[in-house]
């Protein structure tokens, strides 16, 4: 009984002295975690989908709280709305930015590509494009499986099944960038909502030369430049037989839309009447620019005429 005692204490008081080891080494050696990271992750949405570029929303409020200013961080699914409280926690000035969506940048329905093989494998765009180029002839176009559709946790995509092509629903999507990581063809992109949630942008990637590309796709881009020598604000690039518009210098004038021929420069919230307006807009200055021409080279004819009959008479 008296050694059965003894081991009773004897471990009791083993055991108090090991809590007691712990909690001074615990207290020594603790990292104290600044509380604004706390405060900043209860305003911040915790949808944890990684649009911000860092793991999570707890990854993100430690993010900002190390960091001088907010200029290189900012919560998509949150908003200026969010970033301001954040701000706010923070006691350092808040940074604006524009809101985004996600575009799809292709057109090539089921109409517009045709079938070249048929495809029996896992229902996935990401395997599917590990074996091959596609279904089509277009290796740069959307291969029709959903999983931007899978990862998109805010329900604002589908698939339409009339074209085979991806949906953004714009009410609902966050601009999260999740279907853009996962998109293996690179065709989601997120692109500024643009004023009154007005928009343009081409909806082609393929990088074949013209005829190459048309009989890949129907709704292919060219490369024709037509709309490159229509837009009068150098918003409009070609590179590799492609044309792209950059959004930080497009003014919306809508003059390039109706240059292209199978119509692929898309338009967003813009009624049809303001694009109309603006292809007579264009039509009109491309007159008086070739009337303009015509009337300079008649000049020019005549200066020379003039030229030549004095240098007869001398």
């Amino acid at each position: 009984m008296t050694v059965l005692l003894n081991t009773v204490l004897i471990l009791t008081g083993l055991g108090i002295f090991a809590a007691a080891i712990i909690y001074l080494v615990s207290q020594k050696f603790q990292v104290v975690e600044d509380e604004r990271i706390g405060a900043v992750e209860n305003v911040l949405p915790n949808t944890n989908c990684g649009g911000c570029g860092q793991p999570g929303c707890k990854a993100f409020a430690k993010a900002v709280v190390d960091a001088e200013s907010l200029k290189e961080l900012h919560c998509p699914v949150g908003g200026n709305a969010v970033m301001k409280q954040v701000a706010e926690i923070l006691g350092i000035a808040a940074v604006e930015r524009d809101p985004y969506i996600a575009v799809v940048r292709c057109s090539g329905s089921f109409e517009h590509r045709k079938k070249t093989s048929i495809y029996d494998g896992a229902e996935s765009c990401k395997i599917a494009a590990t074996l091959y180029s596609g279904d089509t002839g277009c290796a740069y176009g959307c291969l029709g499986m959903g999983d931007c559709v899978d990862v998109c946790d805010f329900e604002a995509m589908y698939m339409d099944e009339k074209t085979g092509l991806p949906v953004v629903i714009e009410d609902n999507c966050t601009a999260c960038n999740a279907c853009v990581k996962e998109c293996p063809k690179n065709i989601l992109e997120l692109w500024p909502k643009g004023k009154k949630n007005k928009r343009i942008f081409v909806a082609c990637l393929n990088e074949e030369k013209g005829s190459t590309a048309r009989k890949e796709c129907a709704v292919a881009c060219s490369g024709c430049a037509k709309c490159f020598e229509a837009c009068r604000y150098d918003a409009i690039t070609i590179n590799n037989s492609l044309a792209a518009i950059d959004p930080e210098k497009c003014t919306l004038c809508l003059e390039c839309v109706e240059t292209c021929d199978v119509r692929n420069i898309i338009t967003a919230n813009v009624p049809d009447e303001k694009i109309k307006h603006a292809t007579d807009h264009r039509i009109r200055l491309e007159e008086r620019a070739r009337k303009k021409k015509e009337e300079e080279k008649l000049a020019a004819q005549a200066a020379q005429q003039q030229n030549g009959d004095a240098t007869k008479q001398a």
